[in-house]
């Protein structure tokens, strides 16, 4: 009957140290015009291209990840356009206040309206990061919207774990 009793405790503990291993990231980022950005027609039907580029976006609201404070990131991205829906995939490289970075592999949707996104929905994975995020991992979403400039307003929900 004891064995039981501490077999449960000490699950009850293990469970509980992998749920706090697990922190919540939220935060708004404001990014600029692709540049540069290059289009090519497929040529199959209108409307119908594919397109890369790259952007820098900013914190307006910043998320922290281990007490540091994220500042800005670097996407470089290619996207499939097809009539006023678009999908793609991206690499990001995230720059926090103290100069370490992290990685981000990202896979996105979104709709346009005369080539400029008018909202998007964007599934992300931190694939690793240098000096105190090294070995980060996580996962998250987010959401935007363009704005008539081409700029856009991402809304990004997520969670990390730093390497122990």
């Amino acid at each position: 009957m004891g064995l039981k009793i501490i077999f449960t405790l000490l699950t009850v503990l293990a469970l509980a140290a992998v749920a706090s291993a697990q922190n919540r990231i939220s935060g708004t980022l404001q990014c600029g015009k692709p540049d540069p950005a290059y289009t090519i027609l497929v040529g199959d039907r209108p409307d119908h291209a594919f397109v890369i580029g790259k952007f820098n976006c900013t914190w307006t609201k910043p998320l922290e990840i281990g007490g540091i404070v994220a500042k800005g990131e670097e996407d470089t991205l290619f996207q499939e356009v097809s009539g006023n829906r678009v999908r793609g995939q991206s690499r990001n490289v995230q720059t926090m206040a103290n100069g370490d970075r992290y990685y981000i592999r990202t896979q996105f949707t979104g709709i346009l309206k005369e080539g400029i996104i008018q909202s998007g929905e964007v599934t992300w994975t931190i694939t690793g990061g240098t000096g105190k995020l090294k070995g980060l991992k996580g996962k998250g979403t987010s959401r935007g919207k363009g704005a008539a400039d081409g700029t856009s307003t991402w809304e990004a929900d997520g969670e990390y774990e730093l390497p122990r």
